[in-house]
């Protein structure tokens, strides 16, 4: 039942900050998780493949009456999102508010905002800061180019030279504002999810391809007890098309040994899937809906507005399984719950930091922390399936773990049995 060697594969989003500010990220929120539930966790230097497509390193977290193994392996695409933020900036603008029209006349941006109002908001968001930039922007073009017509010059002239001092101030605050306001990051990564979701980026499904395969690698080789893919943020969809590639290089995948988890958390699986070219997308997003070797896990939280909260990733997509379907189960996380009192006034307002608490430390004890997932005892499953219990094997005192550990047992022995009734044929069901 307790896992002492677990294998986690994390797929980033689009974040360009790569493998460098992830470690010291997850050094630090690992440090922290420590000193919350009185552990020692000893994590080891990253070690990069010679591809630099792959970095790996790995934690030993022991506690008073458990010890886990963790190998951590950091799928990198960083590369490509700085390749992104380098393009020109007439380029980026001019290409984000192209797509962003023809996702409103396709009415793709209803439909985000029917599933999610608050990412409509947040995918709108820097079109209206571009708007704002580009009217102030504008008035003090105006207003020089009335400058000079008062001192004579000819309207030709005039309007070239208040054109010029538009084009220049705007690209002046576009970048040094971005800092504060994010607008060009924002506008690339709407101009990247436009691309992907319409196979006009070969370089991403290449490495895709080849992260599954390093994914059936692991299964085949590995003595850990779990695997667990984790997708964080615009790495939802990128993990869930990768653990689905993988499933065709090999259908038992999660049959050679250790059970296989997805994790998906803060996910916004429509950006791509509410396209309507992206059919390939939906039906992997069927097939892992009635895998039964496979659990997926979908954590959303109501206070991240770059997630879809209350979102069925397979019904959401206008997908009926039918009475196959077996996945996602679909987890609301509190961030209140979370974040101490006396920080989360401040925090519920800084967007980006909320994102991330899914992937960096708790301040309070509660059974959703993902370093308790990545090197904690429990299965991911069971963790999921009786919260209580795990929290209970992270705080309580020796008699409630021995009970928290049996309700979890109890919990994975119920899930068999259920499986197992799911591979009989109904009639035999009906007449018990």
């Amino acid at each position: 039942m307790r896992v002492q060697h677990r294998h986690i594969i994390y797929i980033q989003g689009y974040d360009p900050r790569g493998l460098a500010q992830y470690y010291r990220m997850f050094r630090t929120e690992l440090r922290k998780f420590s000193r919350l539930y009185q552990l020692q966790a000893v994590i080891s230097r990253p070690k990069v493949a010679p591809d630099d497509e792959i970095a790996s390193w790995s934690i030993d977290t022991t506690a008073s009456d458990w010890r886990t193994h963790t190998a951590y392996d950091f799928l990198r695409f960083e590369d490509f999102i700085q390749q992104d933020l380098a393009s020109p900036i007439w380029r980026t603008v001019f290409n984000a508010v192209w797509i962003y029209w023809r996702l409103v006349f396709a009415g793709t941006i209803a439909r985000f905002g029917s599933a999610n109002w608050r990412f409509a908001t947040f995918i709108t968001y820097p079109h209206l800061m571009l708007l704002l930039e580009a009217a102030c922007t504008g008035a003090i073009a105006f207003v020089f180019e009335k400058g000079l017509n008062a001192l004579g010059v000819p309207d030709p002239l005039s309007i070239a030279a208040a054109t010029a001092i538009f084009v220049a101030l705007l690209w002046t605050v576009l970048k040094y504002t971005e800092n504060a306001t994010y607008v060009l990051y924002l506008l690339c990564d709407t101009i990247w999810t436009w691309e992907f979701s319409h196979r006009e980026r070969p370089e991403w499904d290449q490495r895709i391809d080849r992260f599954a395969q390093h994914l059936v690698k692991v299964a085949r080789a590995t003595d850990a007890e779990e695997i667990v893919i984790v997708g964080h943020s615009s790495g939802s969809f990128l993990s869930t098309e990768m653990l689905a590639r993988a499933l065709k290089l090999d259908p038992a995948l999660g049959r050679h040994g250790p059970r296989i988890v997805l994790l998906t958390i803060g996910g916004n699986f429509p950006i791509v899937g509410f396209h309507a070219v992206s059919k390939q997308f939906r039906e992997h997003l069927r097939t892992l809906a009635v895998e039964p070797s496979i659990d997926w896990i979908d954590c959303q939280a109501r206070k991240d507005v770059m997630n879809f909260y209350q979102f069925d990733p397979i019904a959401g997509h206008g997908i009926d399984a039918g009475s196959a379907r077996r996945n996602p189960r679909v987890v609301a996380v509190r961030f209140r719950d979370i974040i101490g009192p006396e920080h989360y006034e401040k925090f519920r307002w800084q967007f980006f930091r909320v994102h991330f608490q899914f992937v960096m430390a708790n301040e309070q004890p509660n059974a959703y922390d993902f370093f308790m997932i990545v090197c904690g005892p429990v299965p991911l499953s069971e963790r999921m399936a009786v919260p209580d219990a795990a929290l209970a094997i992270a705080t309580g005192d020796p008699a409630a773990r021995e009970w928290a550990w049996k309700r979890i047992e109890t919990a994975r022995t119920d899930a068999v049995d259920a499986a197992d009734l799911d591979k009989m044929e109904p009639s035999t069901r009906r007449s018990g």
